[in-house]
């Protein structure tokens, strides 16, 4: 759990004021705030010095520390560039500026005032939130495998001064949104970070039930095993797991935050802990990156935690198919056919496209629950990657106003989709003259026709399909991103009116 704790609080006189640092947004020109001028009156002058000697600018991300003065051990210059442009473009740079220079000291706690920063296109809720969000994002660090990690961050505790445009109640509420979102993000970052020899399918059962005993009032666990999957007929789930000595899980976590009677929201992750690509064996190079192959499911568990710490009003279930792809002698071959839980037949005629078949299961599973929408994430396809790059996840729906509510919460969260056709034409792709479908469609739109086979499972509710292969992780410096965790969790709480 990152210790990292915040404060709403409006302090009079940031000269009187006990902390280990003092962090002051500047704009490039015009007067000082007025915490920077109590200061500068402490410090004997020394951040109009600083200013008058060219030393600091106020430019965008621009950083100056100075020695403590008054109450302040350390004060921490931050330019936000010239104030009718400052936008949340503008405000990010700032939270990571914060982040990067703190960071660098041993300050144990700080406090920011940011009364004066007035945003173009957002406010000062908005400006908490994304504070908290990035410093507790940004704070996380991998130590599981390794005897020497990253040394932490040091800042425990941030006191934000908000000013009065804005009451303390609603200041910390969104500091303790922004807190969980990050956290959030941080949880599904250590789940993707780890080796696939240590997150199996049964390590990810042993996370759900850990995940349960934190919120017992709110989450309930159920584990869907191989024999009772062959009994509910998820023939294509099944055919993944064939090659692994590692047997499948589906595993359902279900939040209740609201009556009964309210439906649930569904998230479906792709829980691939390792893909070897079956038969169809993957290149040697760059095949340990597949270890992120479950970075879907693990999207669904950092959201889950994120709204269990908050504890929205709505009903959620989180369906996490969990298999590992490997080539057994046991292993579904090119050119098997096989029954879905839908009665769907489909013919494989590529190993390495596992994650449909294992999603197609848990899509028709989805439907008992009478869901209000449902979500699937996955790192599907590469070609989603070649279309879009790093930068937006790929988003497929049946229904309009799913996605525009999608393409929203991603927007706000900045963690953007972009909207791909789901047409008919594309469907064509799937036939085959020994199944009612195959399983891949051919060199062409490969990201598109995934999302086609996925949506002949998704017929009898609203549905939406995030392709997150290029947004999952980074190759340099090689580390999970947590996307969509940000997104998904926003439009949770859109959905429940926070």
């Amino acid at each position: 759990m990152n210790p990292l704790t915040f404060t709403a609080k409006n302090i009079a006189d940031a000269a009187l004021t006990t902390t280990g640092c003092a962090i002051v947004p500047i704009f490039g020109r015009g007067k000082l705030p007025l915490a920077a001028q109590q200061l500068d009156q402490a410090s004997n002058g020394a951040i109009k010095a600083a200013i008058k000697l060219g030393d600091f600018r106020g430019e965008t991300g621009e950083k100056l520390m100075l020695p403590g003065a008054g109450a302040s051990k350390r004060i921490l210059l931050v330019g936000c560039g010239v104030a009718s442009k400052f936008d949340r473009g503008k405000a990010r740079q700032f939270s990571t500026a914060v982040y990067t220079a703190i960071n660098q000291t041993r300050a144990k706690d700080a406090v920011a005032y940011i009364a004066e920063l007035s945003i173009k296109n957002g406010d000062a809720s908005w400006l908490c939130h994304n504070l908290a969000q990035t410093l507790t994002a940004a704070s996380y660090r991998y130590t599981n495998t390794v005897t020497k990690p990253k040394a932490p961050f040091k800042l425990a505790k941030l006191t934000v001064c908000p000013g009065k445009s804005i009451s303390i109640r609603s200041a910390q509420r969104a500091l303790d949104t922004g807190r969980y979102t990050g956290l959030g993000v941080n949880h599904a970052c250590e789940l993707a970070n780890l080796p696939g020899n240590v997150c199996t399918p049964g390590y990810l059962v042993g996370q759900a039930r850990k995940l349960v005993r934190d919120h017992p009032t709110k989450l309930k666990l159920s584990v869907i095993e191989e024999k009772k999957m062959s009994t509910l007929g998820m023939g294509a789930l099944l055919s993944v797991s064939a090659g692994s000595a590692q047997p499948a899980k589906l595993i359902v976590l279900n939040y209740t935050g609201a009556d009964a009677k309210h439906k649930p929201y569904i998230l479906v992750g792709k829980g691939i802990t390792f893909d070897s690509g079956g038969i169809s064996l993957k290149p040697g190079a760059k095949m340990d990156e597949m270890k992120y192959d479950m970075g879907g499911a693990a999207s669904v568990f950092g959201t889950l935690s994120a709204i269990s710490k908050m504890e929205l009003p709505l009903n959620v279930i989180g369906i996490i198919a969990a298999a590992e792809n490997m080539p057994g002698s046991r292993a579904t071959k090119p050119g098997d056919v096989v029954t879905s839980m839908s009665g769907k037949t489909i013919e494989i005629l590529n190993t390495d496209a596992e994650g449909r078949l294992v999603l197609c299961d848990a899509l028709t599973y989805a439907e008992r629950f009478n869901p209000k929408a449902v979500i699937d994430i996955a790192t599907l396809t590469g070609a989603c990657v070649v279309a879009l790059g790093s930068h937006a996840t790929g988003l497929y729906s049946n229904q309009d106003k799913l996605s525009e509510q999608l393409l929203e919460a991603g927007i706000e969260a900045h963690d953007r989709a972009w909207q791909m056709p789901l047409w008919d034409d594309y469907k064509k792709q799937l036939k085959t003259n020994f199944a009612d479908l195959s399983n891949i469609g051919g060199p062409g739109g490969g990201s598109i026709t995934a999302a086609c086979f996925l949506s002949s499972f998704a017929e009898k509710y609203p549905w939406a399909h995030l392709d997150i292969a290029g947004t999952a992780w980074t190759s340099g410096p090689k580390g999970a991103t947590g996307r969509p965790v940000a997104m998904l969790t926003q439009y949770l709480m859109d959905r429940a009116g926070k």
